[in-house]
């Protein structure tokens, strides 16, 4: 079991236990916090979706997200980590969103920020905003820490 799965497995515990369900909406990750919970026998008692919203389009299309509502807000930051977090909780009627967004790399984005760089936030009966920064440029293993870094953050949530 990698170390995604392992965290996955801890989270789905929780979930499973708690009668309670997710939803996940990334970006730089490209899926891989979503192919962790899935990964874990049992997945469809807890997990009710989610997508990869990687573009202005897909935020418009697949989350319902105007460009009205992202005034002053933009990608990559926390504030949308946490709408992204919230809208998915919303949309797909879980009791936990879980959201991602950032620059893997291996350069930064076009907002400024650099390579490394994420916004993670969590919806539910808690709500958490955090930022990691990696200081790396490699894009394989930003994805896995950003994608590492959520799952520890939602896990961490779901035991207050």
């Amino acid at each position: 079991m990698n170390a995604l799965t392992s965290i996955a497995a801890q989270v789905a515990a929780k979930l499973i236990a708690n009668k309670q369900t997710i939803a996940v909406a990334e970006s730089s990750t490209g899926g891989l916090i979503s192919a962790s919970l899935l990964a874990v026998p049992g997945a469809s008692a807890y997990f009710l979706g989610g997508g990869v919203i990687y573009t202005r389009d897909a935020r418009r299309a697949l989350m319902d997200i105007p460009d009205d509502a992202m005034k002053g807000i933009r990608s990559a930051s926390e504030p949308y980590a946490q709408l992204l977090a919230r809208q998915i909780r919303t949309r797909l009627a879980t009791d936990w969103g879980l959201s991602e967004t950032g620059a893997a790399g291996p350069t930064g984005n076009r907002y400024g920020d650099a390579a490394g760089h994420s916004c993670l936030a969590v919806a539910g009966p808690q709500h958490e905003v955090i930022t990691l920064e990696t200081a790396s440029n490699d894009r394989p293993a930003n994805m896995q820490a950003f994608a590492a870094a959520a799952l520890e953050l939602l896990l961490k949530n779901l035991g207050r």
